[in-house]
Parts: C-alpha cells; sequence; structure tokens
C-alpha cells in the first residue's frame, strides 16, 4: 500500500492524477486523510512546488472599516492579509507544537519568569531595512503599552520588563509562564520596524509578500517579496485576496474560477460543494466556536439569573443539526473544547431546558423584549440561529426581538460594542491564550464583560503551575466559572469548512485558524 500511494502522490504533484482522485484511492486502501495529505505535500515539496503564477482567496469577514494595522485586526480578511506581510516571532507547526520564524531559537529560566529569543540573522523588512532584536522589542511593547488596543493586549500584561542583549529579544514577567512562546504565536504581534510606532498601518514586515493595492473590505494584491528568507513559504509570483462576506458569492466565485481557495464554507451547502467538479472541500475539526455573547456588566445582562435563564432557553443540539449540519459539535457555554491540551471533560453538558429558563427569567424580574443583533458576518448561518433561539426561548415565555444588522461594519460597530449580539471566535492554541484575550478581567477584547477575581487569580497561577494535573484542574476550574457565571452562550464548536480548486495544490495538515491557518495561500502552489 505505501508504495502505491507513494507513486500515486508522485503522480499528483507532476499534475497527473488530480487530488480528490488520490485521496479515494488512499481511503480505499485503508489510508487516513492525514497522512494522505501529508504524502501529497512531501511528494510536492520534492518534485519542486512550481513557483509563479496568481493565487486568488475569497475570504469572509472583512469591513471597509478595517485597518492595516494588525494591532486592531479582528476578523478572518484583516488576517489573511497580514500573514501575508508580516511574521511573529514563533509559530504553530501542523502537529500544534513551535517553529522559529523570526526568532530561530527561544528558551527559558529554571522558574520561566524570563524567556529568550534568538532572532534570525539575515532577514530584512520589506522596505529594506535589516531586521534586528530592537525592532521585536519595540513591537512588543507597543502591544503591551498602556494605551495600547490591541487585541493581543490580554496576552501581554504580565510582562515586567523588556530589554535586547545584541541577537536576542529578553522577555521578563512578574510570575511564572512556561506558555509564553504560544502567546508569541498571536496574529497581532507581527514583528514591524520600530514596532510599527512610526506608522502602524504600513504593512511593512518581513514576509513572503509585499502589499501593492489594498481597499479595505474589497481587495488586496500582494507580490512576491524577493527578499524574503525562507525558500518554503511564499510560491505564487501574486496573491490577491478578494473580501466576500456573502456566502453565495464566495461559493459562486470558487465554482466560476473566480478564487481559487475560500473559508467559511456554509455548513448547508457544503456536501453540494464537494460535488463540484474540481473542488475539494476541507472539514477540519477545531477549538472555533459560534457564540451569542451578553456584555455582564450592561442592564438586563448585569443579572445573573437572566443570564441563566438565556443559557437554558436554547437548543444546542438542534443548532448543530440545523446551523452546522453535523459538521461540529454541541458547546457548553465555555470556549474550551477536546482541541485543547489540557481539556477536561468532567464538566456537566447544559441541556434546553424551558422550565429551568422560565423559572431564571422570573427571578430576574425583566419584563419585556430582549435585543439581539445579528449579521452573516458573524458567523455563517448567524441569523438562522438567531431565529432557532428565538424560538426555543419562546418556550420559556423570553421573548428575543432579532435585530439583522449589515454586514459591512459589524465588527466594528456591533462586537463588543453592542450588549447582546451573534460573534464567532477561531479558539487559539492553549487555554492561557483564550482565556487572557477573551476572559481576563483587563482584556482589551473581554467581549462579555467577564470580571471575575477568582477567575483571574486561577488563570496567573495556572501559567506557572509545572504539575499537568494540578493545571489540568485550573483550567477546568476556570470553565466552570465561565459557565455559571460569564455572558457567553457557546452553544456550538465549528468544524473549519474550507474548500479549494484543483488550479492549486499544496495543502496539508496545520493547526490554528481556518485556511490551514491562515498560510493556505503562501503553503499553496498553482498547477496550471
Amino acid at each position: 500500500m505505501k508504495d502505491e500511494l507513494k507513486f500515486l502522490s508522485q503522480r499528483v504533484a507532476k499534475g497527473q492524477m488530480d487530488r480528490r482522485a488520490f485521496l479515494g484511492r488512499a481511503a480505499a486502501l485503508g489510508a487516513t486523510a492525514a497522512s494522505a495529505n501529508t504524502l501529497l505535500s512531501s511528494a510536492a515539496m520534492a518534485a519542486g512546488a512550481q513557483k509563479g503564477g496568481t493565487i486568488k482567496v475569497g475570504v469572509q469577514g472583512g469591513s471597509s472599516t478595517d485597518s492595516l494595522d494588525p494591532a486592531t485586526t479582528t476578523n478572518s480578511t484583516a488576517t489573511q492579509i497580514s500573514r501575508l506581510w508580516g511574521e511573529p516571532l514563533v509559530e504553530l507547526n501542523a502537529d500544534g507544537a513551535l517553529d522559529g520564524r523570526i526568532a530561530e531559537e527561544f528558551s527559558a529560566s529554571a522558574d520561566a519568569k524570563t524567556w529568550t529569543f534568538k532572532i534570525r540573522s539575515g532577514v530584512t523588512f520589506s522596505n529594506g531595512k535589516s531586521l534586528t532584536a530592537d525592532d521585536v522589542a519595540a513591537t512588543i511593547e507597543r502591544h503591551a503599552g498602556e494605551e495600547s488596543k490591541s487585541g493581543a493586549l490580554g496576552l501581554l500584561t504580565d510582562i515586567s520588563g523588556l530589554r535586547v542583549e545584541g541577537d536576542k529579544f529578553i522577555v521578563d514577567l512578574n510570575s511564572a509562564n512556561a506558555d509564553l512562546p504560544y502567546l508569541m504565536t498571536d496574529y497581532h504581534l507581527m514583528i514591524q520596524p520600530n514596532g510599527g510606532k512610526d506608522d502602524p498601518a504600513a504593512a511593512i514586515g518581513t514576509g513572503p509578500y509585499v502589499i501593492k493595492e489594498h481597499e479595505s473590505g474589497v481587495r488586496t494584491i500582494a507580490e512576491k517579496n524577493p527578499n524574503y528568507w525562507d525558500a518554503e513559504l511564499g510560491h505564487a509570483g501574486t496573491i490577491e485576496v478578494l473580501n466576500i462576506n456573502d456566502d453565495t458569492a464566495r461559493v459562486a466565485a470558487l465554482q466560476s474560477g473566480q478564487v481559487d481557495l475560500v473559508n467559511r464554507v456554509p455548513p448547508r451547502v457544503a456536501a453540494l460543494v464537494q460535488r463540484m467538479r474540481g473542488v475539494t472541500v476541507h472539514s477540519v475539526p477545531s477549538a472555533g466556536h459560534y457564540v451569542f455573547i451578553m456584555h455582564a456588566d450592561t442592564a438586563p445582562f448585569d443579572n445573573k439569573d437572566l443570564r441563566l435563564a438565556l443559557k437554558y432557553a436554547i437548543n444546542r443540539q438542534e443548532m448543530v443539526d440545523k446551523i452546522l449540519f453535523g459538521n461540529g459539535s454541541v458547546g457548553n457555554d465555555t470556549p474550551i473544547n477536546a482541541s485543547y491540551p489540557l481539556f477536561s471533560g468532567d464538566m456537566e453538558q447544559r441541556e434546553y431546558d424551558p422550565d429551568k429558563a422560565a423559572f431564571h427569567y422570573k427571578a430576574s424580574g425583566h419584563d419585556g423584549s430582549i435585543l439581539l443583533r445579528t449579521s452573516d458576518n458573524s458567523f455563517p448561518g448567524a441569523p438562522d440561529a438567531s431565529q432557532l433561539f428565538q424560538q426555543s426561548a419562546a418556550a420559556a415565555g423570553i421573548q428575543l426581538e432579532v435585530k439583522r444588522e449589515p454586514n459591512d461594519g459589524y465588527w466594528s460597530e456591533v462586537w463588543n460594542k453592542q450588549p447582546f449580539c451573534t460573534s464567532y471566535w477561531s479558539g487559539r492554541p492553549i487555554q492561557d491564550q483564550m482565556f487572557s484575550t477573551a476572559y481576563l478581567s483587563t482584556a482589551d477584547w473581554n467581549d462579555t464583560r467577564f470580571v471575575n477575581e477568582q477567575f483571574d487569580q486561577l488563570l496567573v497561577a495556572a501559567r506557572g503551575e509545572l504539575d499537568q494535573v494540578k493545571r489540568k484542574q485550573m483550567y477546568a476550574d476556570m470553565s466552570t466559572l465561565v459557565n455559571q457565571e460569564g455572558g457567553l452562550i457557546c452553544p456550538m464548536f465549528n468544524n473549519f469548512l474550507d474548500a479549494t480548486s484543483d488550479k492549486v495544490a499544496g495543502w496539508g495538515p496545520s493547526k490554528g485558524f481556518d485556511l490551514m491557518n491562515f498560510y493556505a495561500p503562501m503553503k499553496m502552489w498553482v498547477t496550471a
């Protein structure tokens, strides 16, 4: 079997066999999808990935209000664009471990309070300036500053000092953190000249591409950076990112050949898209979750009984069936699922219970309708999910008023501003990063306004706890606090549903976000 699959993978690499046919044959021979994809990638690299041409990617989530400043990145389109021109210190590999990018080595002191990153030599920014450790220090300093509005601010609050010694960037912490390098993979932390302090939206970085044209919420064109340091990344000569928020239009663009890759294939049509000629759908279990968020500091959601009423008033299994069409799993009002390395499945699953919802609703003393804002731009099927929520809540005597907001501007005008809305999180590699980004009291992206002293103390303590059994229990306790006290309603975890045409090759396993952690356009290549 192994020899036959190797031969067939070489045929795919040479363009003599399409990917779908190979995967079908691999499955028939008993190979897993992951091993088959790994074999394809190895064969392609051995054959030499084709260079040049244009790869076009259709991405959902962008807005005309988006900025190229990585600190303010809030959606998939902006993340995809920042991957083209910028790089963080380290990055996740296909196994979920860390590979060096700007940093070629990193190590910790014995107490995990001091971390040293050795900065790669010979790397230049797209403006021709040589990268230095000072640029790295300035970048982290900008994101961690008192006036910072960076989405990474919550990850950096425990830093006590930053310093540079030659080619080494050193981070001193107030308390131990065994996971600090994982936090440095955050997509906001793209290393910029002088940290981006001079012009944060200049899109000057050390990435494989240089931005040539950009219209927020519409289109971005990037050309290969001729001085890029890593020969294994950036095969296409040009990458074009099209912001296509409408689900139907995005799928139609892939089918017609207007784009070669898309993210967020609507679950309701995933099976139909898979049957399209020359198209492959990739369904990958993930830490991504579709949510309803309440500001726990804003009436009427500052009442715990009202929050519990709404949590019991949602039918999670119905949403997995009717919104995800089986491409996901039931959530439990915590952002953590089995995708995380220290996940505990001991917490009791919260079920749809109209009687309990009615009990807590009566105890809250609230009367009248509750406004829920939604948009297709928050997650695929969000308006339909909101209507399902409206119907299940009605059985408990709770009146939800659903307001459909415009797609454009949703992330700047509704999310993190309005007190009750639909939203989406792609998840993070580790619990600490997810909790620090969105549930730490002081986090700028604490979109449920969750403030809990016990939670904050556990989060800090867990960072320095080297006993994995104890650490696992601490994360379980944090999930319970979010479940019981917070403003998060998490009915479902979604599979990442991406799709690619046979005009490009090189898709492989990955960890992180959709579209191969948004590296797909740089790791894939044009086949014809």
